[in-house]
């Protein structure tokens, strides 16, 4: 099974992405990750990878697609969840093409949709275990004990630079620019299914469930 998860930055996709890898042996494919790991494989592709990156240049279509078709060739597991891939209706089509050509096909496209107020809300008051991970919130899930990990134990506690109203506001009007249509790309192609991302972390997850059993 192939999904992409769609949604603006804060939306949990992530998280959601993490429990699917855990439960359904899935396969995350993040671009971000796929790069690093490439630019230090010291194959011809991670070559090209890392003269890119290492000149301030952008990555481009082309390449990412390539990176993901040798994912795609290797292990299947459970199928893979698109992390950050396709951004633009070119790399959707390009995706398409892709898959065509391997004779695999897209099963589901999950839309996480927020509200920008309660995700400014959300994404502010987030803070993470730099050692494990684990996601806290100032409000809604703070450490049972003041700045050590539940999980862990650690005092790694840290916050995203980023994470802050005027640069996640920038961060939104990016999306809405570039990746929003996609939604229509795919609601035109009949793959598109809505889940509320602002809910409950296991109530998310339960629907994406239903929308991949009926797959």
């Amino acid at each position: 099974m192939n999904i992409i998860l769609l949604g603006p930055p804060g939306a949990g996709k992530g998280t959601q992405a993490r429990k699917l890898v855990d439960e359904r042996g899935m396969i995350q494919l993040s671009t971000g990750d796929m790069l690093r790991d490439a630019r230090s494989s010291g194959t011809e592709m991670g070559k090209r990878v890392a003269e890119v990156m290492d000149r301030g240049g952008l990555v481009t279509d082309e390449i990412v697609i390539g990176l993901i078709k040798e994912k795609l060739e290797g292990e299947q597991a459970g199928g893979f969840i698109f992390d950050g891939f396709p951004r633009t209706l070119a790399q959707a089509d390009a995706l398409a093409e892709l898959l065509g050509n391997l004779d695999q096909k897209l099963d589901a496209v999950i839309e996480m949709r927020v509200d920008d107020a309660a995700l400014v809300a959300r994404i502010t008051g987030r803070y993470t275990c730099g050692n494990c991970g684990e996601v806290y919130h100032d409000e809604t899930r703070p450490t049972k004990v003041e700045g050590i990990c539940d999980v862990c134990g650690s005092t790694n506690l840290k916050r995203r630079a980023d994470d802050n109203e005027e640069s996640l506001r920038t961060r939104l009007m990016e999306y809405y620019k570039k990746t929003s249509p996609l939604i229509g790309y795919f609601y035109a192609k009949g793959d598109l299914s809505v889940v509320d991302g602002l809910a409950d972390i296991d109530v998310v997850a339960k629907s994406i469930k239903a929308v991949l059993d009926k797959a």
